[in-house]
């Protein structure tokens, strides 16, 4: 009985051969604000760097809109691996978009009958790991 109680505490306390691969987390994800007028799209920061990105929309216009992220047509390098839209957003609406972005140019779109004029989001290089942060998930 004790010789194999012994042998299945070696088994259990043995672990596997693989090494653990200890990946640095993350950057931190970022909040970023877009605002929706009936004329203009705002975004704030309009400059970050690639990572985790929370988008918060708000549509100030009188029109239901429809935000993307898109690729400017003279650029051949996006923001995002592929356009990004939030879906319908009521007027006086929020949504949230969280993305992960990389370096290069964005154009915030919000897409209607009027069109409003985009705003340019740069991406720089990526930020740094959150890996030394604590109580980070």
């Amino acid at each position: 009985m004790v010789g194999a109680i012994s042998v299945a505490m070696l088994v259990i306390g043995c672990g596997s051969s693989d090494d653990y691969a200890n990946d640095p987390r993350p950057p931190r994800p970022l909040n970023v604000s877009v605002s929706v007028h009936d004329d203009r799209v705002d975004v704030s920061p309009s400059q970050i760097g690639a990572g985790p990105v929370v988008l918060t929309v708000v549509n100030l216009s009188r029109r239901s809109q429809d935000v993307r992220l898109e690729a400017p047509a003279a650029s051949s390098s996006a923001c995002v691996d592929a356009d990004t839209a939030s879906g319908p957003i009521n007027p006086r609406g929020t949504a949230r978009l969280s993305v992960d972005l990389v370096e290069g140019d964005c154009l915030v779109t919000a897409a209607d009958g009027g069109r409003p004029r985009p705003a340019t989001l740069t991406v720089g290089r990526e930020r740094p790991t959150a890996q030394a942060d604590l109580l980070e998930p």
